[in-house]
């Protein structure tokens, strides 16, 4: 964990509501919540092990927006992560927007759109996204992912395997000889680039819609100075300046609200 202000940002000094502070900073220390388990947001220096990415840079910079020190809560998958905000272990966090997550968690307007895609064998049968849900194939997808919950409500006949996290997606779909592999498209690419006879898929099975959130617990205020603070990211350059930093290919950002 890392707790600091803001890499690099002068915190904006500003009359901020205190109540707003309280119910973001319980605690004096806000408290992101990181998930290195998606490797396009966020991931560790292997040196170091502190953690880098999109969601980090923007976790320090709505710290310093707020004028409070950070800490850096990372966690290894989405689930995980999810968890430690809906239980208030954190004040914040980066998540893909689901129904399920929304239950407790309010979502910001995307910040980042990202795709998921289909990875199987090279002789596999599967030569479509619409051959997928049949009785016969088992899908590895990352526990708790977004397409772990997107895929446990759309296939009908597909059985679907969990690896326990996302990054373990396509070891799982090999060492277990699965048909089908979900994830992210960049990492299925990376994966399939160190493994002979693995082929992605041509079309996309889900659009990711990463956004910034905060529990349903702290109050309408918190979630619409959340939202506020994502579309200022956007609009500024900020997010897409991070994603070339990073250099990150094959996410996008998102359309202004």
């Amino acid at each position: 964990m890392s707790r600091r202000l803001a890499r690099g940002v002068v915190p904006i000094i500003m009359n901020i509501d205190p109540a707003l502070i309280q119910a973001f900073a319980p605690t004096g220390v806000l408290r992101a919540s990181i998930n290195s388990g998606n490797p396009i947001l966020a991931n560790r220096d292997a040196q170091t092990g502190e953690p880098f990415g999109v969601s980090v840079d923007l976790a320090r910079d709505f710290a310093a927006f707020l004028g409070l020190p950070l800490e850096l809560v990372v966690f290894d998958t989405a689930g995980k992560s999810v968890e430690a905000v809906s239980d208030e272990r954190a004040d914040f966090g980066f998540f893909a927007v689901d129904p399920k997550r929304g239950e407790t968690i309010a979502f910001t307007n995307p910040y980042v759109l990202i795709e998921g895609f289909y990875l199987v064998h090279e002789d596999s049968p599967v030569r479509i996204n619409a051959d997928v849900d049949v009785a016969r194939n088992r899908v590895a997808v990352g526990k708790g992912s977004a397409y772990d919950l997107f895929l446990t409500r759309e296939l009908k006949a597909a059985q679907i395997v969990r690896a326990p996290t996302s990054p373990t997606v396509v070891r799982t779909f090999i060492e277990q000889d699965l048909e089908v592999a979900a994830g992210v498209k960049q990492q299925l690419q990376a994966d399939a680039g160190k493994i002979s006879g693995l082929r992605l898929l041509d079309e996309r099975f889900m659009v990711i819609r990463q956004a910034m959130g905060v529990s349903r617990s702290r109050g309408e205020q918190a979630v619409a100075v959340l939202g506020d603070f994502v579309e200022r990211k956007k609009a500024s350059g900020f997010v897409a300046e991070a994603l070339a930093r990073h250099g990150i290919e094959g996410a996008s950002v998102a359309p202004l609200a």
